[in-house]
């Protein structure tokens, strides 16, 4: 089910009651130390699956940012699963602090889906891109064009969450999935896509422009 509306992910509630019970457990045991460590992690637990609403940028071109973070790779490479073409990639790190509510970048039905297990590399490196864990979807436009979003996870994450089925219609900005503790986004486009964004920027999901598309 798609996670709309919600200051909290859903998918972090396990968490957040469990540390909670825990922290209310030693506090009635009188173990002040060990109560207040795990408030401190309930409340960060909550903090992490935070999932604020965000203003996604109108423009019919523009190709928004599928997750917060910072921008480690953006170039032409070969993409060679699904599209069988030259892309533009674009790669977002996600770290810990960072919100980890992924959003659709460009309006489009999804045709195509793909789960691999894997590595549990630091999602910050390149090579974490072939090696780690992934989940991906394959979305086209209403012109024909396809691009594909792959969530990757990072060093410590153990779980990616990814909400929509093949043949569901998807609308830029909304929110499709999560990836638990530290990871990446990697967004191949069309060729011809132009670049808005550059390595090192700071990208906002759902509203930082990364590209425009045809």
């Amino acid at each position: 089910m798609i996670n709309n509306n919600q200051p909290i992910a859903k998918e972090g509630y396990p968490f957040i009651l469990l540390f909670a019970f825990i922290t209310l457990v030693f506090a009635l045991l009188g173990w002040s130390l060990l109560a207040l460590l795990l408030l401190i992690l309930t409340l960060f637990t909550v903090y992490f699956f935070r999932n604020p609403e965000r203003s996604t940028p109108v423009e019919t071109k523009a190709v928004i940012s599928p997750a917060d973070g910072k921008v480690v790779f953006v170039g032409e490479v070969k993409e060679d699963r699904f599209l069988k073409d030259d892309a533009l990639k674009i790669s977002i790190f996600m770290s810990v602090f960072d919100v980890h509510v992924n959003r659709v970048p460009f309006s489009g039905k999804v045709v195509d889906m793909f789960y691999r297990k894997g590595e549990f590399l630091n999602a910050s490196l390149d090579k974490a891109s072939d090696l780690n864990e992934q989940s991906g979807i394959l979305l086209e436009t209403e012109k024909g064009k396809r691009l594909l979003v792959v969530q990757i996870a990072g060093l410590i994450a153990r779980r990616i969450v990814s909400y929509p089925r093949i043949g569901d219609a998807l609308t830029k900005g909304m929110r499709y999935g999560l990836i638990r503790f530290g990871s990446r986004v990697d967004i191949y486009l069309p060729k011809g896509t132009q670049a808005a964004v550059r390595t090192g920027d700071r990208a906002i999901g759902g509203e930082t422009i990364i590209g425009y598309m045809e």
